[in-house]
């Protein structure tokens, strides 16, 4: 690269936190029109250079090096965007807000119908349906994919030169994956400088012209992005590249009993009904991925079943017993028996408190284990998902958000619970840690046998390990079945339109064999 033309660069970053270094020795360069890819596993530094182009460092951080970055605004894009919308203000006011600073030079008549046209442009431009009805809702009536794509539109409006990007397609389905893609693809010919943190390597595939690989805080390898994916030159790097394909078969050899059941199912937010599914069935020691674009409903059905959305109409039944419909009125063994792993790990840790001790918690609170017992066993669960001892008695913010999700599936599992549903714990994690993840469930699976999953995801790979997939479009359940069936023969339009994104993606849902009953209509 040219540096004389860099519109953004950083020259030999280090970030130093409680004496460890997280970054270190790190420059980067960024040309307008160019997409630059930074990838590498979780926890390797990515995030911390994308947010110091922003100015931005963990909370008593020493921080060493140059960083050059233009005079207006910076877009960005966080990889868990709930944390940066206001939860008490509309969709539509958050846009209007920054709309409204970018025509102030309009006579004052003009400017509502100028503020008006660039919200709906923004929201059409990153492919959000109903823009009129988005504009209403609240962040939290919104799904993790619905809001990404609102900040991002919070990005474009800024009219920025660079928008940072991190993790920008984590929790979206494969065809609004491909709108993002092709969004950003239209932001850089516009001529702004994009930097992508990813670990999407099929969207990194796809966009970036430069790619910088890290680990433990430092740069390993850089470089075009076509000669990087020809011939990389570091052993992470190959590594990287090579564990994508494959996952994990979660699933048993036979179906068990019945283990949650719920009757005809009907959710609303306020008085609006977003979910209708036909009663379902889930068995011990079975595996049910839950898949569709994002808004569809998937999160809503989990929540559901946790307890969490209590504005529905089904009895839910765990072994043949009614669950209350809130969280707040089940008892110990029921908030045991049924653990929700959410997809903003983050959110769901108290920042003040080091990760181990609330890990151990959960132990202490819905088992009763004494304290000394639920430390030693909570580090052991953290340290077998590759948490170190010392990463762990941080408090959250010295974790990465791949870490965070890691740490919360190691805490649901404390409860040793009969159900784990999983709302894309996958999604902000490399490959190669995803597929040591799904290896861990499916041994889960396969050591405990009563233990069974909900899979909420976008992602072929992680669907392709269950053994049925259930299909929501439009808030309903339009296919249920195994997961080879499904694959070679979908029976609704949309599954085979999902279908063929994956297939488009390098993922079959079929690759992995045959499943047997799993969640099934009951």
């Amino acid at each position: 690269m040219n540096a004389v033309n860099a519109v953004a660069e950083i020259r030999n970053l280090r970030v130093e936190v409680g004496g460890r270094a997280i970054v270190d020795g790190v420059s980067l360069r960024v040309l307008p029109g160019r997409i630059t890819a930074v990838v590498g596993a979780s926890g390797s530094g990515k995030t911390t250079t994308g947010r110091a182009l922003l100015g931005e460092y963990p909370a008593g951080a020493r921080v060493s090096g140059d960083v050059h970055v233009p005079d207006g605004p910076i877009g960005y894009v966080p990889q868990h965007p709930g944390a940066v919308l206001n939860p008490a203000r509309r969709v539509g006011a958050l846009l209007r807000d920054i709309a409204r600073a970018q025509v102030r030079h309009l006579p004052y008549r003009a400017r509502r119908a100028a503020v008006h046209e660039r919200v709906l442009r923004a929201l059409s431009s990153v492919r959000l349906p109903d823009p009129g009805a988005m504009l209403r809702r609240h962040p939290h009536q919104l799904s993790g994919g619905q809001q990404q794509r609102v900040v991002l539109a919070q990005a474009l409006l800024l009219g920025a030169e660079v928008v940072v990007a991190d993790e920008p397609t984590t929790g979206q389905d494969p065809l609004t994956k491909r709108g993002i893609v092709e969004r950003l693809a239209a932001v850089a010919r516009e001529g702004i400088a994009v930097v992508l943190l990813s670990h999407d390597l099929d969207v990194v595939r796809t966009l970036a012209d430069e790619v910088v690989v890290m680990r433990d805080g430092r740069v390993v390898e850089c470089g075009p992005a076509e000669r990087l994916w020809r011939a990389p030159r570091h052993p992470w790097t190959a590594e990287l590249l090579s564990s994508g394909s494959g996952a994990a078969r979660i699933g048993p050899a036979s179906g068990g009993e019945v283990v949650l059941r719920t009757g005809p199912l009907t959710a609303r937010h306020g008085r609006t009904a977003v979910l209708r599914v036909p009663g379902l069935a889930l068995r011990a020691g079975e595996c049910l991925a839950v898949v569709g674009r994002s808004g569809s409903g998937k999160t809503t059905l989990a929540r559901c079943l946790a307890g969490l959305h209590r504005n529905h109409d089904a009895d839910i039944l765990l072994d043949g017993v009614p669950l209350p419909r809130s969280l707040r009125d089940r008892t110990r063994r029921q908030l045991a028996a049924v653990q929700y792993v959410f997809q903003d790990a983050g959110a769901a840790f108290d920042e003040h408190r080091p990760v181990l001790r609330q890990v151990a918690r959960t132990a202490v609170r819905l088992r009763g284990a004494a304290e000394p017992d639920a430390l030693a066993e909570a580090l052991a669960a953290l340290t077998g998902l590759g948490l170190g001892e010392d990463l762990v008695r941080r408090r959250p913010g010295g974790l990465s958000g791949g870490e965070l999700q890691r740490a919360a599936l190691a805490r649901a599992l404390l409860a040793r619970p009969r159900v784990l549903i999983c709302d894309e714990i996958t999604s902000g994690l490399d490959t190669v840690t995803r597929r040591d993840i799904l290896g861990t469930l499916a041994g889960l699976v396969r050591d405990r046998g009563e233990l069974s999953l909900v899979l909420i995801t976008h992602d072929p790979a992680v669907a392709a390990s269950a053994t049925r997939v259930a299909v929501l479009e439009a808030g309903a359940l339009v296919e249920e079945g195994p997961v080879h069936r499904l694959s070679s023969a979908p029976r609704h339009p949309f599954t085979a339109r999902l279908m063929e994104e994956a297939a488009g993606q390098g993922t079959h849902l079929g690759d992995h064999g045959h499943g047997r009953a799993g969640m099934m209509p009951g």
